[in-house]
């Protein structure tokens, strides 16, 4: 079997970070016709770390177009909190940078026009790019104009060309989702005005890590990312990073503001601050991305025995977000509908479906009343909050919430 190279340096990939075994897509749920045809695939999952520039990052095992196809089901409007979220950064930016009507904000993988919608009402222009159409077409019906392609260095030149500069550029949570991480950056050295501002929103790789949130490996993200990393692709394509913000969402993200090389734009002491714990934490040394296999092993475990202990006290058991990080999970832990009845989801996109390789039916929140499970596993973690505060009434009937990172347990 021929090494991998590094998706950014080449350098040969000679260290496993962490490897989930052959999985489904994450986020390619089945119709009743499919299941029945039984033609469902898998591809490995084998995530590694470069030892070169410690980039850690899947292997490609599945091309992009297949991932992210025109009924990609994924819309980022059905979490409320997200949306808030991408409310409060457009407030935010909006005073930060002094934007207005003269200025230009573009969005890469924009969805369904969640965050640039708030600017829209702010009378700044705005343009999305976004690929996959179902999602960009939901983007335009909310007034967000919105183009279908994969940003890179050849999409930046032709939006550069015709007069598409940005003032600010967004990029959540899109930056471990493209295979070519150096050729994406590329891509936003020619739309960024010469003093314009970058900002990337990405899961920190040291919550990964420290919390063992594994379930944010799937062959959709090809890496998982340090401002160690990060920093050395943008310099490579004439950027660098100046400031850092830590949020809470996805369990602990990064927000990264950039620009030009040669922009007037200072480093902030949080960005040192952050290089500074990176280092303390080794993510600058190989040997320190050793034993995560053990630790991942064990959430497993603890939830297999979960599982069983409920089962043999005769409890229903159901899970609540069809997420993609949930179904990382599930498959790695071999769960079945014979282990957890259904999962209930908002999405109308993924109602009535099932999830890709545990095969449980999605079903609409309001059918919970019907099987009224004793024990709802959240899936989606980083969404604890908000959704049991959408299903309290769960508890009139008995029912308890359980998470399931890093260890499981009853949380409500």
């Amino acid at each position: 079997m021929t090494t991998p190279l590094c998706r950014f340096c080449k350098t040969p990939l000679t260290h496993t970070f962490l490897d989930l075994g052959e999985q489904p897509l994450a986020n390619s749920y089945l119709t009743a016709k499919q299941l029945a045809a039984g033609t469902e695939r898998a591809y490995p999952l084998h995530v590694r770390v470069c030892h070169a520039c410690f980039l850690v990052q899947a292997d490609d095992a599945v091309p992009a177009d297949h991932i992210f196809d025109a009924d990609y089901a994924y819309f980022s409007s059905y979490s409320t909190s997200w949306v808030n979220h991408a409310k409060r950064y457009a407030e935010a930016m909006t005073e930060r940078f002094s934007l207005g009507p003269e200025s230009l904000v573009v969005e890469v993988a924009s969805n369904d026009g969640y965050l640039l919608q708030h600017f829209v009402e702010m009378d700044i222009p705005v343009l999305g790019i976004e690929p996959t159409a179902n999602t960009a077409q939901a983007a335009v019906a909310r007034g967000v104009p919105t183009e279908v392609m994969f940003f890179g260095d050849l999409t930046g030149q032709i939006l550069a060309a015709r007069g598409d500069r940005a003032d600010l550029m967004a990029a959540n949570n899109v930056l471990a989702h493209v295979p070519d991480i150096g050729d994406f950056v590329a891509g936003f050295q020619a739309v960024l005005k010469d003093e314009g501002v970058l900002t990337f929103e990405f899961p920190h790789l040291l919550n990964l890590i420290e919390k063992v949130q594994f379930d944010t490996i799937y062959h959709e993200h090809f890496s998982y990312l340090s401002l160690l990393a990060v920093e050395q692709v943008l310099r490579a394509n004439g950027l660098r990073p100046f400031d850092v913000e830590r949020l809470s969402t996805h369990g602990g993200s990064l927000r990264l503001y950039c620009c030009h090389m040669g922009s007037g734009h200072e480093e902030t002491e949080a960005l040192v601050a952050l290089r500074e714990q990176e280092h303390a934490a080794g993510l600058d040394r190989i040997e320190s991305y050793a034993g995560f296999a053990p630790r991942v092993a064990a959430v497993r475990d603890s939830f297999r025995g979960f599982l069983a202990a409920e089962k043999a006290a005769g409890r229903r058991i159901a899970a609540y977000g069809a997420a993609a990080k949930g179904n990382t999970f599930l498959n790695y832990c071999g769960t079945t509908p014979a282990d957890i009845a259904a999962v209930y989801d908002a999405s109308l996109a993924k109602q009535g479906r099932f999830l890709p390789g545990s095969h449980l039916p999605i079903l609409p929140p309001t059918a919970i009343g019907e099987l009224k499970p004793d024990d709802l596993v959240i899936l989606p973690w980083n969404l604890k909050d908000e959704i049991m505060g959408q299903m309290g009434f769960i508890r009139d009937w008995g029912g308890r919430f359980v998470t399931a990172s890093p260890e499981t347990k009853v949380v409500g």
